[in-house]
């Protein structure tokens, strides 16, 4: 019996302890950060015509149609980058 009150003493410590322990204001910072990078946008702007959340699934139904009877909309190409592009890396072993 006596053994089990030092066990039951030694866990009841231990318990107290931890609980004092200061808890560090950064704790879960990095998880935060990954999960912001990882977000695309977070503040997306929808055309005015497009589907947004939220919506009843009448504008994909209507988009729908319009494919399956060959009236798509045409595609508008949009270019990532501006000014000039330059060639690629030469890829070469160095000075010679």
């Amino acid at each position: 019996m006596r053994s089990e009150l030092k066990w039951a003493v030694a866990g009841a410590a231990m318990l107290v302890t931890a609980a004092c322990a200061p808890v560090d204001p950064g704790f879960g910072e990095a998880y935060r950060y990954d999960m912001a990078v990882q977000t695309v946008d977070p503040d997306p702007v929808y055309p005015e015509d497009g589907a947004k959340p939220g919506d009843s699934g009448e504008h994909a139904a209507k988009a729908t149609e319009r494919y399956r009877k060959g009236n798509t909309k045409p595609v508008v190409r949009e270019s990532s980058s501006s000014g000039s592009s330059g060639g690629g890396s030469g890829g070469g072993s160095g000075p010679q």
